[in-house]
């Protein structure tokens, strides 16, 4: 595979990025990734400072490659996440939710590369005007937080490759060499995947909530809670008692009430499946088998290669 925008920036082999998922990306699933030729990311959203410390540790002894740390912006103690990847030299940060202004330029001057995650044209060209060093597009299919105007990966990807002129990772519903082709047919310098490290030995996520994911059949997951932060779930007895409460027309209040606390903590950490939240992607209805990251990178390049020899038959 030649090298691209994104290989260059990151100086990884392939242009394939493991997302930063709350309660599954630990060093252990960023470091194989990066090993096996991507760039791994650990999800800094669902760890206390301490703890993304130790992972980051772990992950420079684990790899001698590239790695990433994704932060969302929302984070209560972001001073400390921010002093914590400046002291351990984190080379490369992706940011999301929030305004990618607040700390690009900071990291920058450290000498940390900034990627910001959108969900839409706008945030896109805001990114750009921010200085960040290349945007992640990610469209209405992909599984966690995501955009409320629902705009498709396969729109979105084109949309915003017409309006920015730095590198572009697309992301949504993408877990297959194929998928990976079509989004860079598109525009992409390069594609995100969450959904389908998921289901690898090396995430941190619950057993059953990987098994939950590899059964999980087009149609299984829907996207809700749009008055709080839209978010895509598999559907479980939560996800039911969300769409009834619906039905009565609640207050934000009475939606926060019934999320309570930890509760994505207790379905795709602890894995309880009737009360967690679980939040995974569309794609999840191809996610057959759950394997090693080595075994899914290596698998995602030869079918893309595969698809390149197919399409350029056409």
């Amino acid at each position: 595979m030649s090298k691209n925008r994104i290989t260059q920036l990151f100086n990884i082999q392939y242009p394939l990025i493991q997302a930063g998922m709350v309660w599954a990306s630990g060093w252990k699933l960023a470091s194989a990734v990066s090993n096996a030729g991507g760039l791994g990311i650990i999800g800094a959203g669902s760890m206390y400072p301490e703890i993304l410390k130790e992972h980051i540790e772990k992950c420079k002894k684990a790899t001698q490659k590239p790695f990433a740390v994704n932060v969302p912006l929302l984070y209560p103690d972001i001073d400390k996440i921010m002093e914590i990847i400046i002291e351990e030299k984190v080379e490369i940060v992706f940011t999301s939710a929030g305004n990618p202004k607040t700390w690009t330029k900071y990291l920058q001057e450290h000498g940390t590369k900034v990627v910001h995650v959108v969900s839409s044209v706008k945030f896109a060209l805001k990114s750009q005007e921010a200085g960040v060093d290349a945007v992640v597009a990610e469209g209405f299919e992909a599984g966690g937080h995501n955009g409320r105007d629902e705009t498709t990966t396969f729109t979105l990807i084109p949309m915003v490759k017409e309006k920015i002129s730095i590198p572009l990772i697309a992301a949504g519903g993408i877990a297959t060499g194929q998928g990976m082709l079509a989004a860079m047919v598109l525009g992409a310098d390069a594609v995100q995947i969450g959904s389908r490290f998921v289901a690898s030995p090396e995430a941190s996520s619950h057993n059953n909530f990987k098994e939950m994911v590899v059964k999980a059949q087009e149609g299984d997951t829907k996207l809700t809670l749009k008055e709080l932060a839209p978010v895509r779930l598999l559907k479980n007895k939560f996800f039911n008692d969300v769409q009834e409460l619906y039905t009565k027309n609640p207050t934000k209040e009475q939606l926060i009430e019934l999320l309570g606390r930890a509760r994505a903590k207790k379905g795709m950490f602890e894995g309880d499946l009737e009360e967690g939240e679980l939040e995974i992607g569309q794609v999840s209805g191809l996610i057959h088998e759950i394997k090693p990251a080595t075994e899914i990178v290596k698998e995602i390049i030869e079918d893309f290669e595969t698809a390149k020899k197919a399409v350029a038959a056409l």
